[in-house]
């Protein structure tokens, strides 16, 4: 990404767009020190956690881009970028400044983790399991890498591989909740009710997630106990009332139980939460169809097309409405 520039009193210093973010005081205090000394790179880079955190980040990696760039032998630097790059789902860009990060300092399991994470997006899995064993040779305690191979056998249907894996994180670490969601999700396909034991458990550990809950209603749902389903959904909403997936869930089976004005409220609040949703704007028009109330349905087929050009299910309804008048 390109670094812009623009003037301050009487020298030309890096710095950013004029932006709301940079009047916030925190900002403020670490562009100050920036202009009274733009060569200090560890002044960008510290920025660049806050912006970072503050979810700013294509300002975020113009600042560990600029720290990279004043200082080239920091592998922290190099390793933000790759890491924001990597978010944003910039694969390919991620990795050179990973590796770069490595060289720098190759006994960092954190970039040799990272390294393995993008091999096993591109499912260059030998590759993955280099990097991942290596780590392990320097630390056989380190949950992360166990998690990343369950991640592998999973993705190669080993499921007993899987489990052993996930396991081994957790007894390296007991509070590792990504291996907790990933085993209640293996057992969940299984029907095993021990998943639920998982979900629970990645709950007590990280109540600020709601995943788990909503995890624990599908499990009732594909085990056809609604009223058990709607209750985990419920309680995730009471963690989180922006989970609009629980909404839809909710949503979705009292559409099945034919209350049909009450599963409308709940798309209605999908809606609300996230505007873009085409699966809760079509099935909101399901039951403003079904209510007998076709110009709103209508509406609504039309607006899940606007956000999805490839909804044939919503296209197909906005044909079936204008047969029948």
């Amino acid at each position: 990404m390109a670094f812009q520039s623009c003037s301050n009193s009487k020298r030309e210093i890096p710095t950013h767009p004029d932006s709301p973010i940079f009047k916030d005081s925190a900002v403020v205090v670490l562009t100050r020190k920036i202009e009274a000394s733009p060569q200090t790179a560890k002044y960008y880079y510290d920025r660049g956690l806050l912006l970072h955190r503050m979810q700013q980040d294509t300002f975020a990696i113009r600042d560990f881009e600029q720290a990279a760039k004043l200082d080239s032998n920091r592998a922290e630097y190099f390793s933000a970028v790759g890491d924001l790059m990597f978010e944003h789902k910039d694969l390919s860009g991620s990795l050179s400044w990973i590796q770069r990060a490595v060289q720098l300092n190759p006994n960092d399991p954190t970039a040799r983790l990272k390294i393995a994470k993008l091999f096993v997006f591109t499912k260059e899995y030998p590759k993955a399991f280099s990097e991942i064993n290596i780590v392990l040779r320097q630390n056989a305690m380190n949950s992360e890498a166990y998690f990343l191979k369950g991640l592998i056998y999973k993705d190669l249907k080993d499921s007993s591989k899987a489990i052993s894996s996930f396991q081994t994180a957790i007894q390296v670490d007991p509070s590792y909740t990504p291996a907790m969601v990933q085993l209640g999700s293996i057992f969940a396909k299984q029907r095993n009710p021990i998943a639920l034991k998982y979900f629970e458990n990645a709950f007590k550990a990280d109540t600020s997630d709601v995943f788990p809950l909503y995890a624990k209603g599908m499990y009732y749902q594909e085990k056809e106990m609604p009223e058990d389903a709607k209750n985990e959904y419920r309680i995730a909403i009471a963690h989180n009332k922006n989970y609009d997936k629980a909404y839809f869930a909710i949503g979705f089976i009292l559409m099945q139980q034919d209350s049909i004005e009450q599963a409308l409220q709940q798309f209605d609040k999908v809606t609300g939460i996230n505007p873009t949703d085409a699966k809760a704007y079509y099935n909101r028009g399901l039951c403003q169809e079904l209510l007998g109330k076709k110009a709103e349905a209508l509406l609504d087929y039309k607006q899940a097309l606007n956000f999805d050009r490839n909804y044939a299910e919503a296209e197909a309804a906005i044909k079936r409405l204008k047969n029948k008048n």
